[in-house]
């Protein structure tokens, strides 16, 4: 991308999109476009083509999204698939409309087969059936995935996608209910220890493996893919490696501070029993994440602390 380039990231409060922002930034890059989701609704068709008529963008991240945690997605089945669909649809449409050079669309792990051989290969895609709890979510990050491989096929638009493991970090979503399960953890053991609640719960056996990627590292990977990838398949963005839940648990029971026991709810779903992703694709074009898990796992602590968060 040329430095004096317009650049749009779509979904720039987001923690995924935040951090493409400031991994743009600190290259150099200063015609960043951003707009708030009460300033351009990204599900109004006609709003999204207005604000290409008038921006006219060279580029494109597409890091704007409806995304929860288990009960979110089993909760808002409707809400995730329309709206999801309807924000990729249209700016991957008007993307193309407008000329964009290229395209960078962003999904998430959860478009594999609940029981798809690990690691997560890109070739898995479509080979089995979804995990339900987020199977509107998944559908709807296939649905963009295909749309870009579509618009390649058709219009010869260097439209790109890539699939992200599970994400924390800076400006992550701290919610009780729709939160994701690293961001909740912060949040359950902060919460015990200033109420010193003597027993913190946890959905789940515990047993479930999970990679988990810091936000900050994907907005690197996403400046590298955009300078150094160009193909129709996506890919996968992760770290390599993953750990039990439980063992997370106790990491960020350490690093919050938190001196009371952990009780696992084994009556609550665990979802997908393992979710590794097959990341040598992209190693071997030369990028790996920089940051460790308990580094970031204290980032994102700071971060929800600075925020100060209501309980």
């Amino acid at each position: 991308m040329e430095k004096e380039a317009k650049i749009y990231v779509a979904g720039h409060r987001g923690m995924v999109g935040s951090a493409i922002v400031r991994a743009l930034e600190k290259t150099g890059y200063n015609h960043i476009i951003k707009r708030t989701s009460s300033e351009l609704d990204l599900r109004n068709q006609a709003a999204v083509e207005t604000f290409f008529n008038e921006q006219k963008p060279d580029y494109v991240f597409l890091a704007a999204a409806k995304v929860g945690g288990i009960i979110a997605n089993s909760t808002y089945r409707a809400d995730f698939l329309y709206e999801n669909i309807a924000i990729q649809t249209n700016v991957i449409h008007q993307s193309y409309v407008h000329g964009v050079k290229k395209l960078l669309f962003l999904g998430s792990s959860c478009i594999y087969p609940k029981l798809a051989p690990q690691p997560l290969k890109e070739e898995a895609l479509l080979t089995g059936p979804l995990e339900p709890t987020n199977e509107p979510y998944a559908i709807a990050k296939i649905a963009g995935i295909k749309m870009c491989e579509a618009y390649r096929a058709q219009y010869g638009c260097n439209f790109i996608s890539a699939m992200p493991t599970n994400l924390y970090g800076i400006n992550d979503n701290y919610h009780p209910q729709n939160s994701h399960v690293l961001p909740a953890l912060i949040r359950r053991f902060h919460e015990a220890k200033i109420s010193d609640t003597p027993k913190v719960e946890i959905w789940g056996t515990g047993t479930p493996l999970r990679e988990f990627l810091y936000a900050d590292d994907l907005g690197q990977a996403c400046l590298f893919l955009m300078a150094n990838y160009n193909q129709a398949q996506f890919i996968n963005v992760g770290v390599g490696e993953d750990l039990r839940i439980e063992d997370l648990a106790y990491m960020i029971k350490d690093i919050t501070g938190y001196k009371g026991s952990i009780e696992f709810d084994s009556s609550k779903p665990d979802g997908t029993p393992r979710k590794l992703m097959d990341v040598s694709k992209l190693t071997d074009l030369g990028w790996t994440a920089k940051t460790n898990l308990p580094e970031g796992i204290r980032l994102a602590y700071q971060d929800f602390l600075a925020k100060n968060i209501p309980a």
